[in-house]
């Protein structure tokens, strides 16, 4: 009885295999080889992810696997002035590297070609367009990304992609979630052809303040909530100090959150410096982490390495940096044999570090962790 069962049930088996092969058949004659497949046996479901370096080497930790994936779409916002164009602009440099080709959709019409130079970025061979409106960035957004020609394409910004009806229409008017219905069909046919092209697309996004939030945070980026779904990371940019030289401002204290990441685990933190005319520094970003992972020992204000002193104070270890950059390299390689990609090194303990330091001010100081007063002590005061 137990044997007559089993053979029915394989013989059932056996005919809903049959039946998913021919479903699996019919399935790749109408719409191509490749359009469905086992996992195990599809060569793009498995592998390490092609990434392109943010720039920073601190941030490719933090995401998890060593730069911003190919063929995802990344968010970075934050508010005016706090480096998201430099980052983006980094990531073009950093492809541009590598051989890519790159492509900038300039939708605020406010790209200073001279300071995407000063950031490594080969401004003969950009690719740039400045579109008349939303519809029109997108169209030549999906063309680029469509021709798999593209390594990254930079948006900038979403809250400039303005839709063609507000343009023609009246100042005045009112066009409720005409932009977010753009962003949310956009983003339905786009996410396909990024993923199948290869192609790393960012969109730079602006924060708003949501009106009578009494609670919680107020601030929400524009666009809809379409891009916050479709985003594979986003990044939360903020300026949290200046760095000065004397009375002069060179550069910013810059963090960046990564409040979304399907590649690897969210919500990690880092701070590097953006300095005026450099963008990012990555001396002063490989020493930070360098002295965090206690390579680079530091005794007051003095910086060393092996016994050799690089400087006193932080401006002086990045010109050492400058100066031997093979020392600086030396250090990169160690930082990722001994944490490796995901093992994020940034803690606390950076800030604390250079909120020490003289070049760097604050702009939120540390709280003190001083005890309260007792109630004995209040009473002796009075």
């Amino acid at each position: 009885m137990a044997v007559n069962q089993t053979q029915a049930e394989a013989k059932v088996q056996g005919e809903r295999m049959k039946a998913l092969d021919l479903a699996l058949s019919t399935i790749e004659k109408q719409f191509g080889k490749g359009s469905i497949m086992r996992l195990n046996a599809g060569e793009q479901m498995h592998g390490e992810v092609e990434v392109i370096p943010s720039g920073a080497l601190s941030l490719d930790i933090a995401l998890g696997i060593g730069g911003y994936p190919k063929g995802r779409i990344i968010e970075i916002f934050g508010p005016e002035s706090s480096g998201k164009t430099t980052l983006a602009l980094s990531a073009i440099a950093q492809a541009q590297k590598k051989g890519g080709v790159v492509a900038f959709i300039d939708a605020e019409h406010a790209l200073d070609v001279n300071y995407a130079r000063k950031l490594g970025v080969n401004t003969e061979d950009l690719l740039i367009s400045q579109p008349d409106n939303g519809e029109q960035a997108l169209e030549i957004t999906e063309t680029l990304v469509r021709s798999g020609a593209i390594d990254v394409l930079v948006i900038d910004s979403v809250a400039a992609l303005t839709p063609r009806a507000e343009i023609e229409g009246e100042m005045g008017d009112s066009h409720m979630g005409l932009q977010a219905r753009l962003m949310s069909q956009a983003l339905r046919k786009l996410t396909a052809s990024i993923n199948r092209s290869k192609t790393l697309v960012i969109f730079i996004n602006q924060i708003r303040m949501k009106i009578g939030v009494m609670f919680g945070n107020p601030e929400t980026t524009t666009g809809g909530n379409a891009l916050k779904f479709y985003a594979s990371v986003r990044l939360d940019v903020r300026r949290i100090g200046a760095i000065k030289n004397g009375e002069e401002v060179t550069g910013n204290r810059t963090t960046v959150k990564v409040v979304k990441n399907k590649m690897a685990a969210p919500f990690t933190k880092v701070e590097f410096d953006l300095m005026y005319g450099e963008g990012i520094s990555a001396e002063g970003d490989i020493l930070d982490l360098a002295t965090t992972a206690n390579m680079v020992e530091k005794s007051g204000s003095w910086y060393s390495y092996k016994g050799e002193r690089l400087g006193q104070g932080r401006d002086q270890a990045k010109e050492y940096f400058k100066a031997n950059p093979a020392i600086m390299e030396e250090l990169r390689a160690a930082i990722l044999a001994k944490n490796g990609i995901g093992k994020l090194l940034m803690t606390d303990a950076v800030s604390e570090s250079v909120a020490g330091d003289a070049s760097i001010e604050l702009d939120v100081p540390k709280k003190s962790k001083k005890a309260a007063p007792t109630k004995a002590g209040k009473e002796e005061l009075n």
